[in-house]
């Protein structure tokens, strides 16, 4: 079974990343979430991370704040596709999150999202698209959303629209 595996490194980074969670359900992508810490707790991290490929994940998604080293960790221990979010809050309001994310070590990829809600959704079609490369049906169900998502920027303009 292939689905996608999302990590948080808190529980208070649930509420943010149930929004990656509800746009897979919507597009009936399988999924795990967890919340295992790089830092508290580095070793169901590491067995998570095995256990999870061994049942067959495809993308991780990694959200953590603060220091942010979730996501580097999970590239360190996989060779499938790592998505990092960065979350809000401390000092720096997740701008420090998002660059400890985005700068990576040459060798050890992850693809980085916006911080907080916007990220979360974007790792979920991030996911989506990478798994659509083996699988049409996700991939026509995307497309579509697209062009959903287009038509709603044309009905919505109508409602305001003024031109000469």
């Amino acid at each position: 079974m292939k689905f996608v595996s999302i990590l948080m490194g808190s529980k208070s980074d649930y509420e943010v990343m149930s929004e990656a969670a509800k746009i897979l359900e919507k597009f009936s992508v399988a999924y795990e979430l967890v919340v295992s810490s790089a830092h508290r707790s580095p070793e169901r991290t590491h067995e998570y991370v095995k256990s999870a490929e061994e049942k067959g994940a495809k993308v991780f998604i990694a959200a953590a704040g603060m220091a942010a080293h979730l996501a580097g960790v999970v590239a360190s221990l996989t060779t499938k596709p790592v998505i990092g979010v960065p979350m809000k809050g401390g000092a720096m309001d997740g701008m420090d999150a998002m660059l400890s994310t985005v700068q990576m070590p040459a060798g050890m990829p992850v693809a980085t999202v916006a911080i907080g809600k916007a990220g979360a959704i974007n790792s979920a079609y991030l996911a989506m698209q990478i798994l659509a490369i083996e699988d049409e049906e996700l991939r026509v169900k995307l497309l579509e959303d697209r062009i959903l998502k287009a038509k709603k920027v044309e009905s919505d303009s109508l409602e305001v629209e003024k031109r000469i």
